[in-house]
């Protein structure tokens, strides 16, 4: 069982930057892939970043790709999302994601089986 909270969003202008974390409970974090979604209003929940158990490997989704960068500490169980040059289109409740498969869900493009999930954090960005 893996239990995941996100860090604060927060109301950020275009153009800033806010660090998103999430710590993970457990003690085999190393053995899940992570990642990062994000959900606007009226919209459905789109993936933003992945990256694999040792960190070594990441994928991002094109609209994002650029401005923001995934990472991790497994020694301190948590994984973190840097979000560079905000757009108001970055306005969305962000959640993190965690599955030893996660990787291979980015493939396919299919979500529906991750494991485990955050409860989410307001990231709102003003024009």
């Amino acid at each position: 069982q893996v239990q995941l909270v996100e860090s604060a969003g927060g109301l950020v202008q275009a153009g800033g930057s806010l660090r998103l974390s999430c710590a993970a409970s457990g003690r085999t974090f190393s053995s899940y892939a992570l990642g990062w979604f994000r959900q606007a209003p009226g919209k459905e929940r789109e993936f933003v970043a992945s990256i694999s158990r040792s960190g070594g490997s990441t994928y991002y989704a094109d609209s994002v790709k650029g401005r923001f960068t995934i990472s991790r500490d497994n020694a301190k169980n948590t994984v973190f999302l840097q979000l560079n040059s905000l757009k108001p289109e970055d306005t969305a409740v962000y959640y993190c994601a965690a599955d030893p498969e996660f990787q291979l869900y980015v493939v396919l493009q299919t979500w529906a089986n991750i494991d485990y999930w955050g409860q989410g954090t307001q990231v709102t960005v003003s024009s």
